[in-house]
């Protein structure tokens, strides 16, 4: 009996008392397979259906599989699953698998999921941002429509107390795991050794002094195809070489779970898709690289590039776990014990990295503006949420309230991200439906390999090559562009139609080759870009880049197409702006204004202006100070001084004193500098300003004079005379004095109100340190004693009172 098995009476008992449960059971305890099954015995199901969300193709195709055999039955009677290229359910399937985002499709359509008494969310642990929307669409539709909803949660690893605390308090059902013993064996390797030889290494280590068979976990394909290659012609006649990712055909995928044949053993190599959920029969040893791939989208950059990882804690132990599913086994760790120590607790939540236009469209489908409306789990950042906003206004699914229209609704019901539906509806409006679902279904998937150059022609070509009846990943894209074209054909071919189409859905990445820097272009939306100089591309004129790797700086052009001039004007004619600009001319000394039409960041034509307006030339004097920065201004040392007096008093009542540090000036000039630059067009002109006036003007007439209150520029001297207090020096403000000018004042000067004291630099007659104090009684007290033994010797002819 399996371990989850003993706790579903508990569970079935909570749900009919209660509307949802929390089932927390460790991975191989059967909760996948056993749970739908108890749940059709629920008197509260009457006939309706039992839907469980699944993260992952395969494994929602090997749960229903499983379950299916169960009941001696094919899939697709009592048992089905729905994916988004494949789906196997009747009318009288009662247990519907589904994958991410088909479970949304079904929520938005059906609010009330009329036709299901319970949705199970298994591995929640994984905390993938569809299951977490998911989740929160679920519980919504419950509260105000399906009072009668069950939902069951179900988790290996997560916070069960702060889970069930988002879900109304909810009991928490625990099963406890069937897991063997597994020995953990640590093998860093060595400084000059990769990770692939190293793994390779294990393994053949491990099948050497082990039996069974052996899963090794991988961060992405790419390494994997290199482990292969190093364990290829290795391995002996008895072992089988498995690979198991998401770019395989549902075939092969099969193959490599299944269990080995009678008399021989398999080495399956994996990334993270076998991590939890899947069963593979026989596996007694696992050998963990101990890194991950995963997806994060900067919304500084507004690219998603995917970065390699260290795994957690928690998946760590997930990934051990599988080798004592059966019996006793063994966990080959590719780090060493001080980096386990290291490891973060918990994988961090999808949607706190991910690219949020998806789920912003989908909140706006469910009535939703602001995400803070709902409750999460975690909150998408808000950054990430305005900056998807902006992308899905741009591609026009959402309008300038931020509710979605008729377009956006279309993009939604194509279930691919929305710059990808909107380059399918674009390609259907001017005859070429049939290359945009191609180009969708293509970069819906990830590169199909093999090519060194960039150009998404090449793949779209291999495409077509391979025809309807390919296999695997091919196959894949093959469906997807069927389901997407809905019967289009293309009107009119053209060699530069990827091109075109793919600048309606990246409209922000359309590259305009760097004069002189073969493979260097600069991006509509700023940022920078490069191919290899090498490749074809790198001699376009203009490119569309679709696949870029996310760097800050420079990022690295993976997929691209070449975009025609014409094709650019006609795709993006209503993002193309006339705008009269002006800039800084090192060379000429003077302002030079042009009028350019811009794509954003893009300048595709300039003609020069003979007589600009006065805001034009004003702007290029702005950007002149930009170039040469704020100290390149005629500041004088009252300048600077008036700005260290104002910067003091912000210190102290930061509500009521303005800004005036450099950093503020240099990013506000057109505040306080332009309007002072009237009738001025060259740079020599600038020395005429007076820069204590223009932060006069800054902090206003009122605060001009309370400055000349709180932070004077003199302090009176008992013997009447007034000496200038230096407000640049290290601790500010501080006065150089003599120190006979300070006899008869017992207490340290202050300012502001008494809240800054003065720093006295005490001075001899000849003008030398004699002390540095901020507490003038202690010196009298302390220190004036020795220093006027001193001083009398030296200087007889001064006074040097001993009560002074």
């Amino acid at each position: 009996m399996l371990p989850v098995e003993a706790v579903l009476p508990e569970l079935l008992e909570t749900l009919e008392n209660g509307r949802t449960a929390l089932l927390q059971s460790p991975t191989g305890s059967g909760k996948t397979t056993r749970v739908p099954p108890a749940l059709l015995e629920a008197g509260w199901r009457r006939g309706r259906r039992v839907l469980m969300l699944e993260p992952r193709r395969l494994a929602a195709r090997a749960a229903a599989r499983f379950m299916a055999s169960q009941r001696n039955e094919p899939v697709g009677r009592t048992v089905g699953y729905r994916t988004r290229l494949d789906s196997r359910v009747s009318g009288e399937t009662r247990i519907e698998v589904v994958t991410e985002g088909i479970l949304t499709r079904m929520i938005q359509s059906d609010p009330e999921l009329s036709g299901y008494a319970a949705v199970v969310f298994d591995e929640f642990h994984e905390r993938s941002l569809q299951a977490d929307l998911g989740l929160v669409l679920v519980r919504e539709a419950q509260q105000a429509l399906r009072p009668d909803l069950r939902v069951v949660v179900m988790s290996a690893t997560l916070d069960a107390e702060r889970l069930s605390a988002l879900l109304d308090d909810c009991p928490v059902v625990t099963a406890e795991g069937r897991s063997y013993p597994v020995e953990l064996r640590y093998r860093p390797a060595p400084r000059q050794r990769g990770m692939a030889a190293q793994a390779a290494t294990v393994v053949l280590e491990a099948l050497e002094a082990e039996p069974g068979s052996v899963l090794v976990f991988l961060p992405g394909m790419r390494e994997i195809r290199r482990v292969a290659e190093r364990l290829q012609g290795r391995l002996g006649r008895d072992t089988q070489l498995h690979l198991l990712h998401g770019q395989l055909g549902s075939g092969e995928q099969d193959d490599a779970i299944r269990p080995a044949a009678t008399g021989t053993r398999k080495v399956v190599l994996s990334s993270a898709i076998a991590e939890s959920s899947l069963t593979i029969e026989g596996i007694r040893v696992v050998v963990d690289a101990g890194w991950q791939r995963r997806a994060r989208f900067d919304p500084n950059s507004g690219m998603t590039r995917l970065v390699t990882e260290r795994v957690s804690k928690a998946s760590a132990e997930q990934r051990r776990g599988r080798a004592g599913r059966l019996e006793p086994g063994c966990c080959y760790r590719l780090w060493s014990e001080s980096e386990q120590a290291r490891l973060q607790p918990q994988t961090p939540p999808e949607i706190v990295s991910a690219d949020l236009a998806p789920l912003a469209l989908d909140l706006a489908q469910w009535g939703v503006s602001e995400p803070g409306e709902l409750d999460w789990l975690d909150a998408p950042p808000s950054a990430a949420h305005d900056q998807a906003v902006e992308l899905l206004q741009s591609l026009e699914a959402l309008d300038e309230a931020g509710r979605i229209t008729a377009d956006g609704r279309r993009m939604l019901a194509l279930g691919v991200h929305p710059r990808l539906a909107h380059m399918v509806l674009t390609g259907r409006r001017v005859g070429l439906a049939r290359t945009a679902a191609e180009l969708a279904a293509l970069l819906g998937e990830r590169d199909i390999g093999g090519f060194d150059e960039a150009d998404i022609s090449l793949r779209l070509a291999r495409l077509r090559e391979a025809g309807p009846r390919a296999r695997g990943v091919l196959g894949r894209i093959h469906k997807a562009a069927e389901r997407l074209a809905e019967g289009g054909r293309d009107e009119a071919a053209s060699r530069r139609a990827a091109g075109a189409l793919l600048a309606s859905a990246w409209p922000d990445r359309v590259g305009l080759a760097r004069g002189g820097q073969r493979g260097r272009f600069l991006l509509s939306n700023g940022r920078g870009a490069f191919l290899d100089p090498a490749d074809p591309l790198a001699g376009s004129e203009f490119i569309v880049a679709c696949d870029l790797d996310g760097q800050a700086r420079e990022a690295r052009v993976h997929l691209a197409a070449p975009l025609d001039r014409d094709d650019l004007e006609a795709v993006l004619e209503h993002r193309i702006e006339t705008i009269d600009a002006a800039e800084w001319d090192d060379h000429r000394g003077t302002v030079v204004a042009r009028r350019q039409r811009r794509l954003v960041a893009l300048v595709l034509d300039s003609v020069e202006l003979d007589r600009p307006d006065p805001e034009t030339l004003q702007a290029g004097l702005l950007d002149a100070v930009r170039r040469k920065g704020l100290d390149s201004l005629p500041w004088t040392a009252a300048a600077r001084q008036f700005q260290a007096r104002v910067c003091l008093l912000r210190s102290l009542w930061p509500e009521d004193w303005p800004p005036v540090d450099d950093d503020t000036l240099s990013e506000t000039l057109e505040d306080w500098l332009a309007p002072w630059l009237a009738g001025k067009t060259r740079w020599r002109e600038l020395a005429s300003l007076d820069l204590v006036a223009l932060l006069s003007a800054r902090i206003g007439h009122d605060r001009r004079r309370e400055l000349d209150e709180l932070a004077p520029t003199h302090l009176a001297l008992p013997g009447g005379r007034r000496t200038r207090l230096d407000y640049l020096a290290e601790n500010p403000p501080s006065l150089r004095v003599k120190l006979q000018a300070m006899f008869g004042c017992h207490r340290t000067p202050t300012i502001a109100r008494g809240r800054v004291a003065v720093q006295l630099h005490l001075l001899s007659p000849a003008d030398r340190p004699l002390a540095v104090t901020a507490d003038l009684s202690s010196f009298w007290t302390n220190a004036y004693p020795e220093v006027r033994k001193d001083m009398r010797g030296r200087y007889p002819k001064h006074d040097w009172p001993e009560k002074p």
